[in-house]
């Protein structure tokens, strides 16, 4: 079945039908393009005229869906004219074709149809003036020029111009897609972020409030309560100071504010101590001897909080190890912790800790595993982890101080 024909556009239709009617208010007037006596004229019946006319206003309706067509049948259209005493709105007509078919025809004729009637121009006005040697003749080159090259130049200059506001736009369009990307991932990585600092600040005290409570409120003893009440507060003040931590970096910084500490090595003793007011046996092996990058230090610092918190709701009874040794570039932590078999976690959690442990260490270009090993003390779950002090920079292996 062959393909339908596009339905011509309204404004096509709207220059056909004036076109056609400029050129029968023309004719009725008796306006010609030449004289009766014209020796071009081989047909001077009055109504030869209205052949070349209606072909022409026809074509005019294809100059957008088919402009080549259109041009080519309104070629022949203007040749016929010629022959005839000729009528005004045909030649118009025909301008507005040539026109056309530069502007909605394909790249191929948008190149080929200026140069087509650039020749065409050259040779109407060589041609006259060698053959008749008379001045004369440079006025048909310059007639010429005007229905055939001017149309197409123009059309071409009209489709550079179309075709580089298209690219502008499409690139405008691409640059804010790019821009709507990057926003997009900058508040994916920023809300990653913040979901692994709250995780990390708040789950390690929570898990101990809710390990307390839980204690004091089955235990009938005086004591046991008092002890839970004083951990269960002090962890409900450390908890509330974190928060506020977090919210003061949340809050746009004044230029006479400083920007909330991020914590670092430095307050490992602090964060142990507190893991055994929790009720945790834990040992540190060894700390680097001097500054590591703060994203490191950082890094570091809520991995081992977040192994503790872990020990503290799912270790066995035992001691549970830190281990911190610099390497080759990089600074490797190591947390075991007794692994047995429980009936279920001591307090509830989200099962989020692991996966913001091993992001924080690919954020840093490092390696990160964690699960049960054997080893001299026993069956253990452990935690390793390799930061790089560059990021990107190649991890060596090493042994715990």
């Amino acid at each position: 079945m062959a393909p339908r024909l596009p339905r011509p556009h309204r404004d096509d239709v709207r220059i056909a039908v004036a076109g056609l009617l400029g050129g029968l208010g023309l004719w009725a007037a008796g306006l010609h393009s030449r004289a009766a006596h014209d020796p071009v004229v081989r047909l001077d019946a009055g109504w030869a005229v209205l052949v070349p006319l209606a072909v022409t206003a026809g074509c005019e309706v294809l100059r957008r869906v088919r402009p080549r067509t259109a041009l080519l049948l309104g070629t022949l259209a203007l040749v016929a004219d010629l022959l005839t005493r000729g009528n005004l709105a045909t030649l118009v007509m025909y301008t507005d074709l040539v026109y056309a078919a530069v502007l909605y025809g394909s790249p191929g004729s948008a190149r080929r149809i200026p140069w087509i009637t650039g020749l065409i121009t050259v040779v109407a006005t060589v041609g006259p003036v060698v053959a008749w040697h008379r001045p004369e003749g440079l006025l048909i080159g310059v007639f010429t020029g005007l229905v055939t090259y001017t149309p197409a130049a123009t059309g071409w200059i009209v489709r550079n111009h179309r075709d580089a506001a298209d690219a502008e736009r499409l690139r405008a369009e691409q640059t804010a897609l790019l821009a709507e990307i990057d926003r997009t991932q900058a508040v994916t990585a920023e809300r990653a972020r913040m979901a692994r600092e709250l995780h990390d600040m708040v789950a390690n005290h929570l898990s101990a409030i809710a390990i307390h409570s839980t204690a004091a409120l089955s235990l009938d003893d005086p004591v046991t309560s008092r002890d839970a009440l004083g951990v269960i507060r002090e962890n409900s003040v450390e908890g509330l100071a974190e928060m506020r931590r977090l919210i003061g970096i949340l809050r746009d910084q004044g230029e006479d504010r400083l920007p909330a500490a991020a914590p670092t090595l430095d307050g490992l003793e602090a964060l142990l101590a507190t893991a055994r007011a929790n009720g945790l046996d834990v040992t540190l092996d060894a700390t680097p001897g001097e500054r590591l990058p703060a994203p490191v230090e950082l890094a570091a610092y809520r991995i081992v909080q977040e192994s503790l918190t872990n020990a503290l709701k799912h270790a066995a009874p035992g001691r549970v190890t830190v281990a911190l040794a610099r390497t080759d570039g990089s600074l490797s932590v190591r947390i075991a912790s007794p692994y047995g078999d429980r009936a279920g976690p001591r307090a509830p959690g989200s099962g989020a800790g692991l996966v913001g442990m091993r992001e924080r260490t690919g954020l840093l270009g490092g390696t990160f595993e964690a699960g049960p090993e054997d080893s001299r003390a026993g069956r253990t779950w452990t935690v390793r982890a390799a930061l790089p002090f560059t990021r990107g920079a190649p991890v060596t292996g090493g042994e715990e101080a």
